[in-house]
């Protein structure tokens, strides 16, 4: 199976609202974990989803394209780290 028809199983099983966890996405899908997590690591690369431990949940469009400006703008005068705001010190 290529990786994109894998990455669009796995996305479409995890809900809405709420989160799965990585372990209920493997049971889901019936993929080996390996598979599921080599997935949701793409799909988290490609920001539509976040992962906290074994807990996974989609980014809102909003959460997407925030966290898409903090990776490709690096004249912002903020970072998010783990979902805290935080100045950047500036270089003096």
């Amino acid at each position: 199976m290529r990786e994109e028809d894998l990455d669009w199983a796995v996305y479409h099983q995890i809900p809405e609202n709420g989160g799965v966890t990585t372990g209920d996405l493997v049971a889901a899908t019936g993929f080996e974990p390996s598979a599921v997590t080599a997935s949701l690591e793409r799909l988290e690369r490609y920001l539509l989803i976040r992962r906290s431990g074994e807990t996974v949940r989609l980014l809102s469009v909003q959460e997407s394209l925030v966290e898409c400006r903090c990776r490709y703008t690096v004249d912002l005068p903020f970072v998010i780290e783990n979902g805290v705001i935080k100045a950047k010190r500036r270089d003096e």
